[in-house]
């Protein structure tokens, strides 16, 4: 299982939100590169990006900056999402060197869309599903669907997506630890691999999803508590080392 450290880039700086409020975000470095070199030096072995703009503007905002942590870090994998709503957008990240896109919002309105990545950019494509009490949300959260995460990651099984990253809304940014029931019960019945984000505070929850991650989890997602100092990077991907 991977421990893997968040970088939110809003208006080029490195952020961190509360429930995916844009109103609500805690700016933790003016450098996201910089940012990221810090993560790679504790031994990130996979880098998080989020265009915290894009998601909301439904294109890329942030690119600039994603190319350049890229191209800072060619060995490094790195899984962006947030505003991936075009082949082209897929494209042109994939040409700067990051290694996996995250569609989200686009998954939810037109899944065949997914389908069609998949085809095209085989290894490259994950999911992103964001639901707050099982619903899945879009928009940058800005709407609740009727759609369940568990249902739409169904859908996605037989497509050939890398794996899902679940997020459980009520709890990112909040410190308030991980949703595993949720996480691993979608893991099971997605038949995916399942990345959990939201609400990582402390080496408690990295030892709760370290041991389900038999079952189908395959990394955390981690930003505020890295930051805040609650939770070691290099001390969490230990732990889930010894537990192979």
């Amino acid at each position: 299982m991977l421990v893997i450290p968040a970088i939110d880039l809003k208006d080029g700086q490195c952020v961190r939100l509360r429930q995916g409020r844009m109103d609500d975000s805690t700016v933790f470095s003016s450098d996201p590169v910089d940012m990221a070199g810090r993560w790679v030096e504790q031994g990130a072995r996979r880098l998080h990006l989020v265009d915290l703009n894009g998601a909301f503007a439904g294109k890329p905002v942030n690119g600039d900056i994603v190319q350049r942590i890229a191209k800072a870090f060619p060995n490094l994998p790195i899984q962006i999402g947030g505003g991936i709503r075009s082949q082209e957008i897929i494209e042109a990240y994939l040409a700067a060197g990051v290694q996996y896109v995250i569609i989200g919002t686009k998954a939810v309105k037109e899944p065949e869309f997914v389908t069609d990545m998949c085809k095209r950019f085989p290894g490259h494509i994950i999911v992103g599903l964001d639901a707050k009490d099982g619903m899945v949300a879009i928009d940058g959260w800005a709407e609740v669907t009727s759609v369940t995460a568990v249902e739409l990651a169904k859908r996605f099984r037989d497509d050939g997506v890398g794996s899902i990253v679940y997020t459980d809304i009520s709890r990112d940014g909040m410190m308030q630890g991980v949703n595993v029931e949720a996480t691993v019960a979608l893991a099971q019945q997605s038949g995916l691999p399942v990345i959990a984000s939201g609400g990582v505070t402390d080496m408690r929850d990295i030892e709760a999803l370290a041991k389900v991650a038999d079952q189908g989890i395959a990394g955390a997602i981690t930003g505020r508590a890295i930051y805040e100092g609650t939770l070691d990077l290099r001390t969490a991907q230990a732990l889930c080392d010894q537990r192979k």
